[in-house]
């Protein structure tokens, strides 16, 4: 063992043990990483800067670009509705069907995109159907890291993987060269929650900490539910102004939006007349909204489908407000200070300091008093700047709402990247283009491209890509495989491919998946060509091993679902043990049949 060797795997053991602990940042420790190699002298600067420019980082960025364009345009939120609209409120339906739905979507963007696309879906059809969220989301959260290995550019693990085979001197995979073994991973993982699920995932009902909006609404006995209805020509509502329909008084609802002809106007103001053909959105309980629906021959839809974002908490809900003491608004009514047509929120009631609900319409307000509005997020943000109303729910800023009339340009910018990567030109440039295309057709909007990409995964992976080329110059990799081989050279191909496989699944359980790939692919390159076993087809089974993290909530998914879903690092274990050994098993099955 030479010095280098030494320097070599002590940096290595300083990273693994900061990955473990979590004293530092996962792309902070790639970093240093980065910083610390060339200063040993194992590599040179350029080396140790040379990730940054690597095909495997730059198509990353051009992934997220493109997984970012996708949902901004809005194109998988009319799948999400698709879908759920018609798997009915049978737990297995909706399991299936949306776990197939995630997993393929998570093929070409970020799986915890994927994710966060039905995470409310599943909540709301749990809801509805009286099935425990803990059934349908940990199987969609694993479908989604399944997802990964359906292409070459589904996961950091696979887009590297390329990058790491040229360097040393194999020929790179093409896109769906991969696709065999995803799609036997993601079928094998649902037909497992579909005949397993029951014993082996918890009956828990979700995160019990209430989100605010919910909370707000049981503290205060606000109604739960929004309504939405088109006002027909033979309709009595046609012509009259809501403040002459009297509802807050008749009724006690609320309308918090109106449509017409595409164009939404939220929290319309007392005078705004109502017209034929214009669809309104409706907070009240069901009885109320029934009588007013009744009264004025309107027909209450089954669900909400121009103004679904209202029943999103991440962009809409209710906030408390409090009237400060030195407030202009001080012994003005609302109609005095046009409250909804300035603010574009609705005022739902009024608590005095005592807890007493009042009539909206006729009190005036006093320092110290409280209102109740319902809104979006970004119109009770503009509210904070004011200074004659303090908000008192703490608001994060929403997530911009899709661009809905460019479908068809991301549709077209995603068949020409995937079109320019199947005609053979280099995955980077081929997605970067498809990305470029988005950004010049107006699906990401200029000042959005740069938080579209997540720079921590980007340093994560520039980082960590000196730490191969030093197991590579130092002689580390050639040291390590040489071990490798003396202990497992006689165990035969498949026990070969178990013992990989296996290693693979370790190092991804306690360190970034990057970071194994990165280590192992040329550890199992060195050992194919000493045993005559194809090396592509061992580094293949590495970038999908590094995927087969289910038994703790180490990866990004598992983590995001773990407070939805109500779960604990035994559930994990419960339920992740068993898929992991079938990951194992199918995934070595299918590189032994495919590829070796």
């Amino acid at each position: 063992m030479t010095l280098e060797i030494m320097i070599t795997y002590a940096v290595l053991l300083l990273a693994v043990t900061l990955f473990v602990t979590e004293k530092l940042r996962t792309d902070l420790v790639a970093v240093l990483v980065m910083v610390i190699l060339p200063w040993t002298g194992v590599i040179t600067a350029s080396e140790a800067f040379a990730g940054f420019s690597s095909n495997a980082v730059i198509s990353v960025m051009a992934v997220m670009l493109i997984g970012y364009g996708v949902d901004r345009s809005g194109i998988m939120a009319v799948v999400a509705e698709f879908i759920t609209k018609r798997v009915g409120k049978k737990e297995k339906n909706v399991m299936v069907s949306t776990s197939a739905t995630v997993g393929i979507i998570s093929s070409f963007m970020q799986n915890i995109g994927a994710a966060a696309l039905f995470l409310p879906a599943l909540r709301k059809i749990g809801r509805n159907a009286n099935i425990p969220v803990s059934k349908i989301i940990m199987p969609m959260g694993f479908a989604a890291i399944l997802g990964g290995t359906l292409t070459m550019v589904a996961s950091g693990p696979l887009i590297i993987l390329n990058d790491l085979l040229m360097e040393s001197g194999n020929d790179p995979f093409n896109l769906f060269a991969v696709t065999p073994i995803g799609l036997a991973l993601l079928g094998a993982g649902i037909l497992y929650f579909y005949l397993f699920g029951r014993w082996v995932l918890p009956a828990a009902k979700g995160e019990t900490k209430p989100s605010r909006t919910e909370e707000i609404r049981k503290t205060y006995n606000l109604p739960a539910d929004i309504y939405e209805m088109t006002i027909p020509a033979n309709s009595s509502l046609a012509g009259k102004s809501i403040e002459e329909l009297e509802i807050w008084t008749t009724y006690g609802i609320n309308i918090l939006a109106l449509s017409e002809a595409g164009s939404h106007l939220y929290s319309p103001w007392r005078k705004t007349r109502l017209q034929e053909n214009q669809t309104i959105a409706v907070l009240g309980s069901q009885d109320n909204v029934t009588a007013f629906a009744d009264n004025h021959q309107l027909t209450v839809k089954d669900n909400l489908k121009v103004f679904a974002n209202l029943e999103n908490e991440d962009r809409a809900g209710f906030a408390e407000i409090v009237i400060p003491p030195k407030s202009r608004m001080v012994g003005k009514k609302l109609a005095d200070i046009g409250f909804r047509k300035n603010y574009k929120l609705e005022p739902v009631a009024f608590i005095t300091r005592d807890g007493e609900k009042l009539n909206l319409s006729e009190v005036p307000f006093e320092a110290g008093m409280q209102m109740i509005v319902f809104g979006r997020w970004e119109d009770i943000l503009r509210l904070k700047t004011s200074h004659d109303f303090a908000v008192l729910t703490e608001v994060q800023p929403p997530e911009p709402e899709p661009k809905t009339d460019k479908k068809k340009y991301a549709l077209l910018a995603i068949a020409v990247a995937i079109g320019l990567v199947l005609a053979g030109f280099q995955l980077s440039l081929s997605f970067f283009t498809g990305a470029m295309l988005m950004i010049l057709l107006g699906v990401i909007p200029k000042e959005e491209i740069y938080p579209a990409i997540d720079w921590k995964t980007v340093f994560l992976l520039a980082g960590l890509i000196p730490m191969g080329t030093a197991f590579e110059n130092s002689g580390a990799a050639e040291y390590t495989a040489s071990g490798i081989i003396t202990l497992v050279g006689g165990w035969g191909t498949l026990g070969i491919l178990f013992v990989i496989a296996i290693i693979s699944m370790f190092f991804s359980l306690f360190m970034s998946n990057v970071a194994a790939t990165v280590l192992l692919v040329p550890l199992v390159i060195m050992m194919g060509n000493s045993l005559g076993i194809d090396p592509t087809g061992l580094a293949l089974l590495v970038a999908v091993s590094a995927s087969n993290s289910f038994v703790l909530p180490t990866h990004q998914v598992n983590a995001f679902i773990m407070g939805p879903g109500g779960y604990r690092n035994a559930d994990y274990l419960k339920a992740g043990s068993l898929m992991s050994v079938i990951f194992l098993v199918v995934s070595v099955t299918m590189i032994y049949l495919f590829f070796v």
